[in-house]
């Protein structure tokens, strides 16, 4: 007899991890909390001026754990499908269980459910008790009690002090059901469930809507299967599993669970009118004081969270950009405090946009930021072709300030007859002041040419200068080792934190030869080092997949494994445990890797360039929804076979007009043209 197959979206365990930075974050985009923890965050929500800037706690209602008297079996789940995380006990007289999640629906909701069912042969009453750790203050905020409100408490308060001086110190409503000390099965019933609601919002009048929101979902009996929904048109548009091997499918699944909770819903509700905070490295359930960066946003999130999230949802992903957008003030202060033109992001970024990094140096050389924002803005570009987002999105705002910021940063070196960028730190940052860091200087250089490009677009004269410096700006290359040294005087052997160099091949595509791309990944694989940040060795399988080697790649991608913590999914930033945890930055390393690595995924200017290769544990990958000109493409990929089915444009759809071919172009040169309502089926050879 065989068993029941294992569901690689749920993660269980008969206890809870010791640690308890890696109990499972629930999160939706506005509020984050880590399980059963005393306090919660809500994104946009920080206090602290500066450089001591960080997430504002909230007490958390929910901080409830369920306790009996009988000894029973104890399960917990996190079931990855739904956002749903579980607490079960089975005793002989009866079950007891209780549920929690974060609305991803109503994402001002955080939801306990407690359901008690007896067994056939109990007839007495069955009492839980509710251990609560929950208590309404916070050093952060300073809250005030409000008359409750249809049946829930109500306190109310603002931060302490503003990111800037004078600035905005936002108000955080909270209206929660009062929880009860015990709960009670009565021995004429055969089961009861109970509902717990926490609504947050930083207004009275929205607090009070969302909570009456909850109330009447409760009412109609569709709380739950409305969060339920909204997971399930996530998860059709969006998923990446792989068959043949299931750790590797079960932390992919983890990943993209993690990422697609960090971004908001893709409804927009009238209810919830606090704009989208960005994605900080360690989520919205992390980022108190001395707590994983604060909860401030870097490149980490325009880098390595956004690449997957956009190929799936460009609609999703776009809160990123816009996260940016609403920042330009920021940035524009940020450039005229160091004596420069244009924009200047923030190394650390919270709500102003103004650079919050604890230390000043960091703030004043990690440079590469504003080439980094740049190429997501690009990136959704290429896969949309939304031009409205730049016309008045602000997206050209955004790409023409980096622009006049590279020009005005830039100094003329007339011996060599190049642009020199001087004086910054580099994605590896076990070096500091150095000159002509390659990626920094490549990036720059990227986002000067969609500078141009895109003022061809939109009817604008570049200033010569744009084009001048992305012509002439130095990328630093030794034509004896033929290879990229990371900055002026870096020495072949030298060690390295983490991915720098070899993210010239990807994401930026930088045209070299591949003995040049191998030698760049054989030059700084030897030295990373290997306690580096999670992301690193997703880049390096990446690298080895372009070159055609499959199985160095997976070795690669295999030490990723050791980031994850069990039982639950929850990434490390560094191998031993330590670090950021919930690293999301980290996952969407891991996740690129296989996304764009086994696929060869491409979004280039004019098509979408694909080139599989599979190692030989993995037999197949299902990527479902990589949303490409408003088209959805599900494919199935194997070793010598691909299949491809393309969904039309929802308006594609209603309408009467012709679907329109998408190219997709074979490492071979071959161009594909793919039919929504079509399938194709291939032979693809890979050299």
């Amino acid at each position: 007899m065989t068993s029941d197959p294992v569901d690689p979206y749920i993660f269980t365990s008969d206890s809870l991890p010791s640690d308890p930075g890696f109990m499972p974050p629930l999160t939706n985009g506005l509020l984050g909390w880590r399980v059963f923890d005393t306090i919660m965050h809500m994104g946009g929500v920080y206090n602290g001026e500066g450089g001591t800037c960080h997430r504002g706690n909230i007490p958390c209602p929910l901080a409830v754990q369920m306790k009996m008297a009988e000894v029973g079996r104890h399960t917990y789940k996190l079931d990855m499908h739904t956002g749903v995380f579980s607490h079960s006990v089975v005793t002989p007289r009866f079950e007891a269980a209780q549920v929690l999640y974060a609305h991803r629906q109503q994402t001002n909701l955080l939801v306990m459910e407690v359901l008690l069912k007896r067994s056939e042969t109990s007839t007495e009453p069955i009492t839980i008790q509710l251990e609560s750790s929950f208590k309404p203050q916070s050093d952060d905020i300073v809250f005030q009690s409000a008359p409750d409100y249809e049946g829930g408490r109500h306190v109310f308060g603002q931060t302490v002090s503003s990111e800037v001086p004078g600035g905005i110190r936002p108000f955080v409503h909270l209206i929660w059901t009062p929880i009860t000390s015990t709960l009670t099965l009565p021995s004429d019933q055969s089961q009861s469930s109970w509902v717990f609601l926490v609504a947050v919002a930083g207004s009275d009048e929205s607090v009070r809507l969302c909570y009456e929101t909850g109330l009447g979902l409760i009412d109609t009996g569709d709380l739950r299967p409305s969060h339920l929904r909204s997971w399930a048109e996530l998860w059709k548009g969006s998923s990446i599993e792989v068959e043949g091997a299931e750790s590797l499918n079960r932390a992919l699944i983890g990943c993209m669970f993690y990422l697609l909770s960090s971004f908001p819903s893709l409804r927009e509700e009238a209810n919830a009118p606090v704009e989208f905070g960005g994605v900080s490295p360690g989520g919205l359930s992390n980022g108190s004081k001395e707590e994983d960066y604060h909860g401030h946003v870097f490149w980490d999130q325009d880098t390595w969270m956004y690449p997957s999230v956009a190929l799936f949802c460009p609609r999703l992903a776009r809160a990123a950009l816009e996260y940016r957008a609403g920042t330009i003030e920021g940035a524009r202060a940020n450039a005229q405090q160091m004596g420069y033109k244009g924009l200047k992001f923030a190394w650390e970024s919270a709500v102003t946009g103004r650079d919050v990094c604890p230390e000043d140096i960091y703030a004043e050389q990690e440079l590469h930021i504003n080439g980094d924002v740049v190429l997501a803005f690009q990136q959704y570009f290429y896969l949309t072709q939304d031009l409205e987002m730049f016309r008045e999105g602000r997206g050209s705002e955004v790409v023409w300030g980096v622009a006049d910021y590279w020009v005005s940063r830039v100094t003329w070196d007339p011996t060599e007859q190049q642009y020199h960028i001087k004086g910054v730190i580099p994605p590896d940052e076990y070096y500091f002041t150095v000159d002509n860091s390659v990626f920094t200087n490549a990036v720059a250089q990227r986002s000067l040419q969609f500078a141009v490009e895109l003022s061809g677009l939109l009817g604008h004269t570049p200033p010569p200068a744009w084009q001048d410096v992305a012509d002439k700006i130095k990328i630093p290359f030794d034509p004896e080792l033929k290879y990229h040294p990371e900055f002026d005087g870096y020495t072949q052997g030298s060690g390295v934190k983490q991915a720098d160099v070899v993210l010239l091949g990807y994401p930026l595509a930088m045209s070299m030869t591949p003995e040049v791309r191998r030698n760049d990944l054989e030059a700084y694989e030897a030295v990373t080092d290997p306690l580096g940040p999670a992301m690193t060795w997703g880049m390096f399988a990446l690298g080895w997949l372009e070159l055609g080697d499959a199985e160095r790649a997976q070795k690669l991608l295999q030490k990723c494994f050791r980031n994850i913590q069990k039982p639950f999914q929850v990434w490390s930033e560094s191998a031993d445990g330590s670090g950021c945890v919930n690293f999301l930055t980290g996952m969407g390393g891991f996740l690129q890797a296989v996304l764009f690595g086994y696929t060869g995924f491409r979004v280039q200017k004019e098509h979408l360039a694909f080139a599989p290769l599979l190692p030989q544990e993995v037999d197949a990958l299902r990527v479902k929804g990589v949303s490409y000109l408003g088209n959805e493409m599900d494919w199935l990929i194997k070793s010598v076979e691909v299949s491809v089915s393309v969904r039309k444009p929802a308006e594609e759809e209603s309408g009467s007009q012709e679907p329109s071919a998408l190219q997709v172009v074979l490492e071979t040169g071959t161009t594909i043209p793919l039919i929504p309502g079509n399938k194709l089926r291939t032979v693809v050879i890979q050299q």
